[in-house]
């Protein structure tokens, strides 16, 4: 596969996968992102680009003209809007990589519009959080040219592994697994706070410590709490798009419903500035501590 690099979605994804592809490959590498035509915030975004090496576009149609292989890096509610709008505009045998966290049911909508457009649509499923892998967070792709895009992926130090020629398979193993990860998270928060606020965790966390002794509750609750306080809305929209695949084998989603709750609730406080200073270092104590100050009186 020769040409430039695409990636459709500027944020903390885009930003990672662009300087790295752009480094590991030598390739010429793209950004379209809704924020570059922002007045409040595209003057910094761009400039960011600009001192990555990064080139960035002003519309899909400009990078899809520009591009051999797109990789979208969106939130889970945009998946399908960015595959329809790219559909307008790809360039037939251009390689289209869905890195988002959507629903199998979701994918395979984005497939028939990339595929009708003459495109080669391959789904990616992230199975871990991409920082601190870079680039080489593991992935799993579907897609008929899954075997072939992940040669070239693999040429560039990436670790992706096809599974499957039929679209869905790769994503349903990515959300079923967000149910649980997401789902620990959650429980977490819920649990190590309402401890919190009874005085209870000395005795309750070391009972987590006796039956599941290989995990450190302490740093990994403060892992826990760190990651949804900065990524709750992103995480609460892979939880609805969890609830989807649920929903589609046909079951009724309800720990992905409630888990997608938890972690909007969670982006709510965050967004009211109830995390605001905490750093890097802050303890899961920290976060609980702020959620209990600002609490509501009933």
């Amino acid at each position: 596969m020769d040409g430039d690099i695409g990636l459709i979605g500027y944020g903390e994804v885009g930003k990672i996968f662009s300087r790295g592809l752009k480094a590991a490959s030598g390739r010429a590498v793209h950004a379209w992102d809704l924020k570059f035509a922002d007045p409040h915030i595209r003057e910094a975004e761009r400039r960011h680009a600009a001192e990555q090496g990064i080139d960035a576009c002003a519309s899909a149609a400009e990078l899809c003209a520009r591009s051999a292989l797109i990789i979208s890096a969106v939130t889970a509610s945009n998946t399908l809007a960015v595959a329809q709008e790219a559909a307008r505009h790809i360039r037939p045998g251009t390689y289209f990589l869905d890195l988002n966290s959507a629903s199998p049911g979701t994918k395979a909508q984005c497939a028939a519009l990339i595929d009708a457009a003459g495109a080669h649509y391959v789904e990616a499923g992230v199975m871990t959080s991409v920082p601190p892998y870079g680039i080489r967070v593991p992935m799993l792709l579907g897609g008929a040219q899954a075997a072939q895009l992940a040669s070239v992926l693999a040429g560039w130090g990436m670790d992706a592994k096809p599974v499957a020629e039929k679209i869905g398979v790769a994503s349903a193993i990515k959300m079923c697994r967000s149910v649980m990860i997401k789902g620990l998270e959650a429980l977490v928060i819920e649990s190590y706070t309402a401890a919190r606020a009874y005085g209870v965790e000395d005795h309750m966390i070391p009972t987590l410590y006796e039956t599941f002794p290989g995990i450190d509750w302490h740093t990994q609750g403060a892992y826990f709490f760190s990651r949804v306080a900065q990524h709750g809305k992103r995480r609460a929209e892979e939880m609805r798009e969890s609830a989807h695949t649920v929903a589609e084998a046909g079951f009724t989603p309800t720990m992905a419903a409630a888990i997608a709750d938890k972690h909007d609730w969670v982006a709510l406080q965050a967004r009211a500035g109830v995390f605001a200073g905490l750093g890097k270092e802050a303890r899961w104590q920290d976060y609980a501590d702020r959620l209990l100050a600002a609490r509501q009186p009933e």
